[in-house]
């Protein structure tokens, strides 16, 4: 049991593109959060006692995490970089948990025909400043934005912060492009922007973040964090493999076994695993259990059967752990 105040606490999101997302991300990996209502921000994890899971706004996720609010926090790669700490308590535990994907992308109105490249932004804003004028920037990420247009030898610009809707900043005259999130730039086309060449900010998916000074003086709060990113770490592995089994014929396990080892495909992770079938007639057979990986099934089933293979079976593990645990370390 843990000791008093020692719960280990998680914040996801309560709103926006990451909210449902997140809860079938942590359900497939066998994390189901369970809320009493959607009112309720407090909610748990069977599988993981201790844990207590706060549901807060995405912009507010990193800001609780570096305060020691909470422990760990799901959030976008984005959306951490734009608001940790330089030498906060914050780090990146899990990169690119395979949802949430979008980037950060400069939009140019269609009008600027001359405008198809980074390059091209650079030109056009050493003109304004020859002019007196300033590119105006409209965006919701000041910090990402500045940094890759400052790494471009883009010098002279202003950045209109806005909370509102930016891809209308053009049209109502506040701002001459605006950089923000898109998923597949529909909502850029639909208001008449267009993404350039080398205009990426930054792309992002949802992470894992930690607070470095809480998981490293609480021993028991740094076990939990360790057990809740191994097994979305293992979850994550074993959309790469399959368990395939199926029936061969043998005069026995080790001379199937000695056949097996000589095609690299079927060897499986540490090599392939043989029990006797037990038949009412005087025939051999042994079940054969490979774990291959996803881009080698079809060969691997093609391998079984050359070999006279039969009634073969393919499912997927939900879980492949090292002999090892490979979480990054708190302060590490």
């Amino acid at each position: 049991m843990l000791s008093n105040g020692s719960s280990l606490r998680i914040a996801i999101p309560s709103d926006g593109a990451l909210y449902e997302p997140t809860l079938h991300f942590l359900d497939a990996c066998g994390l189901h959060v369970k809320r009493e209502n959607k009112r309720r921000y407090i909610a748990d994890i069977p599988f993981l006692a201790g844990v207590s899971v706060l549901f807060q706004r995405s912009a507010d996720i990193t800001d609780k995490v570096e305060e020691g609010s909470v422990d760990l926090g799901i959030v976008g790669h984005d959306r951490y970089l734009e608001s940790c700490m330089e030498h906060g308590q914050s780090q990146v535990i899990m990169e690119n948990l395979g949802f949430g994907g979008c980037s950060l992308s400069l939009g140019v109105p269609d009008s600027w025909i001359d405008v198809s490249s980074i390059a091209d932004l650079a030109g056009l804003a050493a003109e304004f400043h020859g002019k007196g004028e300033s590119l105006r920037i409209a965006t919701k990420s000041p910090r990402l934005v500045e940094g890759f247009l400052l790494s471009n030898g883009i010098n002279h610009f202003s950045l209109v912060q806005s909370s509102g809707t930016l891809e209308v900043a053009p049209e109502m005259g506040f701002a001459d492009l605006i950089a923000d999130i898109t998923s597949s730039g529909t909502t850029m086309r639909e208001n008449h922007l267009k993404t350039i060449r080398g205009g990426t900010v930054i792309e992002s998916e949802a992470c894992v973040i930690g607070n470095n000074s809480a998981l490293s003086k609480d021993p028991e709060k740094g076990i939990l964090a360790e057990k809740f990113v191994e097994i979305i770490h293992a979850h994550k592995r074993s959309e790469e493999y399959f368990i395939v089994t199926s029936n061969m014929r043998s005069e026995s396990a080790d001379i199937l076994g000695k056949n097996l080892l000589q095609r690299p495909v079927i060897q499986g992770l540490s090599g392939p695993t043989i029990s006797k079938v037990y038949t009412k007639d005087s025939v051999a057979w042994f079940s054969v259990t490979v774990v291959v990986e996803r881009n080698q099934l079809m060969e691997a089933i093609s391998n079984l059967r050359e070999m006279g293979a039969s009634a073969i079976t393919v499912s997927q593990p939900n879980y492949v752990f090292q002999s090892d645990c490979e979480i990054r370390e708190p302060n590490g």
